[in-house]
């Protein structure tokens, strides 16, 4: 008898075989699939059980059989193998690879087996210029420091923490007072009362470069409540500025990366973002570090001090003497 994990599969595959071979004999469906024909019997006798909603006549899978060999009569829509289209298979690897880093989950092996069978499936499904799961200039939670996070969490204790502000392009030292672990579009983030700023804040854990667990309690303040995230993680405020960002394929991963108001997809894998910022200078930095990847569509006195700022390189580059 075929186990769970390995029967789904070939019952969603099985349809779209038979398909295409009207006729076949059941011993050699039973030898393509790699096993024995009585198995594949059981497997006919539970897809002529399902179907579309409705499950009557002429909503669920019809088969004919002759002697030994089968045909499909109606399909119920599953005339085509399974496939995951780029943008599927990334949101898929995005949500498997966060879902392996986040401190506390029981089976992390399993997760990372799911996410490595994935990645080998869906490899030439994605579509080219996609960077799937952190980008270039993140990377994955440090165990050490998702575990030590996990700890001072548990245990209910301060964490001193090293962390990265990717709107103000800083690294400051703050004194935390945990809340809770939680898992947002992708991110692991700790939410916490920081006592540098005087507020709840949500810390993402791969900005962490270091974590350790203080010998004092935490203690919020009774004004400190958990944030509310179902709009997602950024609750940006009114003054503050916004940028409209054209992406190619390429720098995508500035729409995963940063916190961004819109996404749009636009023709050949281009995305358009509405990206807010708090640091013109680290926004210019941004732009131009993008390489021609990515263009300023608004504000227009944006683009131009970006592109002043290329030219100005790039006369600097061209005067500069060759060593």
């Amino acid at each position: 008898m075929s186990s769970t994990s390995e029967r789904l599969p070939r019952l969603l595959a099985m349809i779209p075989y038979l398909v295409n071979r009207p006729g076949i004999e059941v011993a050699e469906v039973a030898a393509d699939f790699g096993v024995n024909a009585q198995q594949i019997r059981r497997d006919l006798e539970l897809l002529w059980m399902c179907g579309l909603p409705g499950y009557g006549p002429g909503d669920l899978i019809d088969l004919s059989f002759s002697g030994d060999t089968v045909t499909v009569v109606y399909d119920a829509g599953m005339r085509k193998p399974l496939r995951l289209t780029g943008q599927e298979a990334t949101s898929l690897q995005v949500a498997l690879r966060a879902l392996s880093e986040t401190p506390g989950i029981a089976d992390t092996d399993a997760v990372r087996r799911a996410l490595a069978k994935v990645e080998n499936a869906v490899g030439a499904a994605r579509r080219q210029g996609v960077v799937v799961g952190l980008a270039d200039e993140s990377r994955p939670v440090a165990t050490e420091v998702g575990s030590t996070v996990e700890e001072g969490t548990r245990l209910g204790n301060a964490l001193r923490i090293r962390y990265y502000t990717a709107s103000r392009d800083e690294i400051t030292e703050r004194t935390v007072d945990p809340m809770r672990l939680v898992l947002v579009q992708g991110h692991s983030y700790l939410e916490a009362w920081c006592r540098r700023a005087g507020g709840v804040r949500l810390f993402r854990l791969d900005r962490m470069d270091d974590a350790e667990v203080l010998d004092e309690p935490t203690r919020p303040p009774a004004e400190a409540t958990g944030t509310d995230l179902s709009g997602g993680p950024f609750r940006p405020t009114e003054p503050q500025p916004s940028v409209e960002l054209e992406l190619c394929p390429e720098a995508r991963w500035v729409a995963e990366y940063y916190a961004v108001d819109e996404v749009t997809d636009l023709p050949d894998g281009f995305t358009r973002v509405v990206l807010r910022y708090s640091d013109r200078a680290w926004l210019v930095r941004l732009v131009l570090g993008l390489g021609g990847r990515g263009r300023i569509l608004a504000p227009t006195e944006l683009a131009t001090e970006v592109r002043q700022r290329a030219d100005e390189a790039l006369e600097r580059s061209l005067h500069s003497p060759v060593t």
